[in-house]
């Protein structure tokens, strides 16, 4: 089989999707020929043009709502869903039809995410969808799009790389990268590569650099990603080294999950739209909220995107003609916006804030598990404070010395600043988040961090993907660092039954901070006992804190801080002649695949047999 022509990024966003692609024939170094593919989608019934980005929208109308043909796409005419701009526009109007934040409901581990439950909220003549059906389907358009637009390049022959929050817990990956396959993502050359989206935004912003970078960083120097898209907030921290001469850049840290992104600012606007109305007499019920929500999107764009407009008119449908009111009409202004998400998202806040745990509210109707405290201030106040010992591991680890470190520092001092997502487009938020900073830097002692300019917010993910796809085949500057957290499993200890009390566990660590794509990791001679022919849980453990770990480290005792559980995975291991239920002794073994997953094989004594649990822990690029 011939290499493949191009390297193709895809953007799998909570809010929009995108594509864009690497001639890695017309490439060379840093220099590289690259593109955003417009995508073909339906804006209106019978209407198709071509856009930079998918919205991430999944229309299900009823059956006598459009006339045959409405539907149909350069490259198919059945079809009884709409995917992209239409469905948010359609949608908007009767929301019980709309699927969105499909993304956030993948990495939600408190609901079945293969069941059909999407619309959550729509009523039992609406035909469902399960979330991962719903990425299957954005996925499919983006590589029947393609195909359509390159016949001589199919898409199932090109390096594929398929963006992921670095927040993404091992499942949410997991369930990403079935999406893709059930897409017919990596069918024929089995190369489809999951990527952080932080790491993307920045080999995006190194790419569009033509070689610049490197008069923009230097070495020592610390790189905080702010990541705030649709659905969530990722917080990364890359370190600039030197080695052998050349200047790389390594992984140091990610942040946990934080659902919290432009998902929750769309209901916050609403809601103040919804208390002006109601201060005018006008009462929105719980359907008209979340049309409303839905147009708040919408003007939130319009806003962020144009400086030239102060007003968006926002109309708001009734549900039927004889509803006293009929539509509602009113309009979201520019200084909303501003002092909702500026004063509501990003607060002042000192360096010691936390994120405060109270009771979830309105942000609850939707049945996601929203962070509870809406300040990404406060997040990044506390992701920075908790890695305050990173740079410090990391050089112990790697025996170098050219981080910079701050000494009686109460958190770590980011040098520079990269931001990534469309509420960045508002220079109040850049600015308010970098005088935030640098205040708390300056009151701990260390120096002003630096703001990386030039960055592409709306298309700098699916941008920095298809750049990783070439930078794999050996070429450009690549992000270093390994799996970004240290994983671990858990181990029953053996004791008398005791009434009301569960058997105490060890976290036995199977993979390290940095662990590499590639290699392996036999774990010590001690054996441990392994069920057989029957289901059996496997508790999992991870830890973005505890860098020194070594495979085969046990734990007896961890603070919440350290240790998190991670989604169990229910797996029934073949008896094959033996006794079902039986515990046999076996000997563990670890590795972390090329495409970054993780391979735990147990090895019972005296035989050839090795079993086998899998789950995907891919930390990013890794080199």
């Amino acid at each position: 089989m011939s290499d493949p022509r191009y390297s193709i990024g895809i953007d799998l966003g909570t809010t929009h999707c995108a594509l864009s692609y690497v001639d890695l024939a017309a490439s060379d170094g840093e220099k590289t020929e690259q593109r955003v593919m417009p995508v073909a989608q339906l804006t209106a019934p019978g209407a198709i043009e071509d856009l930079d980005l998918l919205p991430s929208f999944l229309y299900l109308p009823h059956a006598s709502e459009l006339t045959p043909g409405d539907l149909a796409l350069p490259w198919t005419g059945e079809r009884d869903f709409v995917v992209g701009e239409m469905a948010r526009s359609r949608g908007a109007g009767t929301p019980i039809r709309l699927v969105s934040s499909a993304k956030s409901w993948l990495c939600h581990p408190g609901v079945d995410r293969r069941a059909a439950i999407l619309p959550s909220d729509a009523p039992p003549e609406v035909t469902r969808v399960s979330p991962l059906e719903s990425s299957v389907r954005y996925l499919t358009h983006l590589r029947e799009a393609w195909n359509h637009a390159h016949p001589d390049a199919p898409f199932d022959d090109q390096e594929i790389t398929v963006t992921i929050p670095a927040s993404f817990d091992p499942a949410a990956r997991e369930l990403t990268a079935e999406a893709a396959n059930a897409a017919g993502y990596g069918q024929n050359r089995g190369q489809m590569t999951l990527l952080e989206e932080p790491q993307a935004a920045l080999y995006s912003w190194i790419q569009k650099s033509d070689g610049a970078w490197r008069k923009q960083v230097k070495i020592g120097d610390i790189i905080l990603v702010v990541d705030v898209g649709g659905g969530t907030t990722d917080l990364s921290l890359i370190a600039v080294i030197e080695r052998e001469g050349n200047l790389e850049l390594h992984r140091v840290a990610v942040g946990e999950h934080i659902l919290l992104g432009g998902d929750n600012m769309d209901l916050a606007l609403a809601h103040v739209v919804a208390r002006k109305l109601a201060s005018q007499g006008t009462q929105a019920d719980p359907w008209q909220l979340r049309a409303l929500t839905y147009a708040c999107r919408s003007a939130k764009e319009t806003l962020l995107s144009d400086p030239s407009t102060d007003t968006v008119p926002l109309v708001v449908p009734s549900r039927g003609s004889r509803l006293i009111g009929g539509s509602i009409r009113t309009e979201l202004t520019r200084d909303e916006l501003t002092q909702t998400i500026l004063e509501g998202f990003f607060p002042r806040v000192d360096a010691s804030a936390r994120p405060i745990a109270r009771t979830r509210a309105g942000l609850t109707q939707l049945g996601l598990p929203y962070a509870q405290d809406a300040g990404v201030t406060r997040h990044l106040a506390a992701f920075l404070g908790r890695q305050v010992a990173a740079l410090a591991e990391l050089q112990e680890s790697q025996g170098s010395g050219q981080l910079p470190l701050e000494r009686d520092a109460t958190f770590l001092h980011p040098t520079a600043v990269l931001f990534n997502g469309g509420v960045f487009k508002s220079p109040l938020l850049v600015e308010r988040i970098m005088t935030t900073l640098n205040g708390w830097l300056a009151a701990d002692g260390g120096a002003a961090a630096r703001l990386l300019e030039g960055a592409d917010l709306d298309l700098a993910v699916a941008r920095g993907a298809a750049y990783y796809g070439y930078v794999k085949r050996g070429r450009g500057v690549r992000i270093r660092g390994g799996t970004a957290r240290s994983y671990y499993i858990a181990i029953e200890s053996a004791m008398p039954a005791v009434p009301g009390m569960e058997p105490p566990i060890s976290a036995l660590c199977v993979a390290p901070f940095g662990m590499e794509e590639g290699t392996d990791a036999p774990l010590p001679e001690q054996e441990f006992g392994l069920v057989v022919g029957e289901p059996v849980r496997f508790r999992f453990f991870g830890s973005s804190v505890r860098r020194l770990d070594q495979v085969g480290t046990m734990l007896d005792y961890w603070s919440p801080d350290e240790l998190q559980e991670l989604e169990e995975i229910e797996a029934s291991l073949p008896a094959e002649g033996r006794t079902v239920g039986e515990v046999v002794p076996v000997k563990l073994h670890a590795r972390v695949t090329e495409t970054g997953t993780l391979e735990l094989e147990a090895i019972p004594r005296g035989t050839d047999e090795r079993w086998k649990v899998e789950f995907d822990v891919r930390g990013g690029a890794q080199g």
